[in-house]
């Protein structure tokens, strides 16, 4: 059989901010778009094709679907096929999420390698992927290889170091300032309506010591002065005598 047509596109991981974007057994790829179309029936059927980046060069593309490398092959194989896609979902005009996750599914070894396995990847890699467009009678086309893609290495539990690291002892440092400063203000708020309280009831205490004052005055009655003598002229001469005190008004 003639050679697959070789596509001008290079599978890779998505350029912007991606959570997840690349973990310790999966990664995330650039869903091709508009790349198939015209080198694929629509009965074919695309693959990702994923090796181990030292194992890409000596990999041969499968005569058959029956003859592709499963994931369980991968640790002895060095490479497997998976995410096996009706060549029609990456048409232009089909609507399809932005990325592909290789190694997302973690119910392979419930399938017993009947169906090509998208399994987490067992080491960091590196790795290498492209996509091969398969039909009834072997491959079409397919793209070049990716750049090498090397997962994150999980930490050993032995090399962590227990002490608190600077950052973190900062961080410390301004959380206790930022709390004795909040410390300082709730007591400048309390002494501040305290004082307020306080000048309150001087205030109130005040009011009543002037009012008893002006009470006591307004009742204050003076001695009664002494009535001044009167005098009036008589046969026998001037004559001085004390005034009488007006009679008392008669009972009702």
């Amino acid at each position: 059989p003639s050679p697959p047509a070789l596509l001008p596109y290079v599978p890779r991981v998505p350029p912007a901010a991606l959570l997840g974007k690349v973990t310790a057994t999966t990664f995330a790829l650039e869903r091709p778009c508009c790349v198939f179309d015209r080198h694929a029936n629509a009965s074919d059927t695309v693959w990702l094709v994923v090796a181990f980046a030292n194992a890409s060069a000596t990999f041969r593309n499968p005569p058959s679907r029956a003859d592709v490398p499963p994931y369980e092959g991968l640790p002895t194989a060095l490479s497997y096929m998976t995410l096996e896609t009706a060549v029609a979902a990456y048409a232009c005009s089909a609507p399809s999420p932005a990325v592909l996750r290789v190694g997302g599914d973690t119910t392979c070894g419930c399938q017993g390698g009947q169906d090509p396995c998208n399994g987490p990847l067992p080491s960091p890699g590196p790795y290498r992927v492209k996509f091969l467009v398969m039909g009834c009678h072997g491959p079409v086309a397919e793209t070049s290889w990716s750049d090498p893609i090397l997962l994150r290495r999980a930490s050993s539990p032995s090399t962590i170091d227990p002490r608190p690291t600077r950052g973190g002892s900062a961080v410390v440092v301004i959380a206790t300032i930022l709390a004795s400063l909040g410390a300082v203000l709730a007591a400048v708020v309390l002494g501040t309506v305290g004082a307020k309280a306080w000048g309150s009831l001087r205030r109130r205490d005040l009011g009543t010591d002037t009012f008893a004052r002006k009470s006591y005055r307004t009742h204050h009655i003076p001695p009664a002065l002494p009535l001044p003598l009167g005098c009036r002229c008589t046969p026998l001469g001037l004559g001085c005598f004390a005034p009488r005190p007006p009679a008392p008004c008669p009972a009702k």
